[in-house]
């Protein structure tokens, strides 16, 4: 006999463990701070580099001029179009940069995430609907120009071409 096993109902070689019995409470517990902490990280803005830049960091202090196009990230892992992008390669009419500032009338989640990148860089830029346009849905179904639904998590392909009106940044 071992004393960390316990006889209750399910035995587990590790003493600071939980039994299925007499700490079901505990059990429940843990479990919803897991599921917290997942809900929480799932919200978090995700910057994934695809081309580093060799410019200054992006800061709130300054507008810049960017390529964007706007892409919503479903549930099983694949994009579709919204229909906005700044690239004729993308299907606008012709290249026309994007010009913002962050924090200046932007999506919080674009704000934070563009303040991880450089100039220069080019990145997936993943906005949970939280801090994208939440149940508020963008554009118009069916029609011309873009659309966004309600509560859609964000996937944005953007390059920060550098500060507006600015020397660009080494591509």
């Amino acid at each position: 006999y071992n004393s960390c096993y316990s006889t209750a109902s399910v035995a587990l070689p590790f003493p600071l463990l939980p039994t299925m019995t007499s700490d079901r409470p505990l059990i429940l517990l843990l479990a919803l701070l897991l599921s917290l902490v997942a809900f929480v990280a799932a919200k978090d803005v995700t910057v994934e580099i695809q081309s580093a830049g060799s410019g200054p960091p992006v800061t709130e202090s300054h507008r810049y001029d960017s390529h964007v196009t706007l892409y919503i990230q479903n549930a099983d892992g694949t994009k579709t179009p919204s229909g906005w992008s700044t690239r004729q390669s993308d299907g606008a009419v012709r290249d026309q940069p994007f010009a913002f500032q962050p924090g200046v009338g932007l999506i919080e989640g674009w704000t934070e995430g563009v303040l991880k990148m450089k100039e220069g860089d080019r990145a997936w830029l993943a906005v949970p609907s939280e801090k994208g346009y939440g149940a508020q849905e963008m554009g118009r179904k069916g029609g011309s120009g873009f659309y966004i639904p309600a509560n859609s998590e964000l996937l944005f392909d953007i390059e920060i071409l550098g500060k507006e009106g600015g020397a660009r940044a080494d591509l």
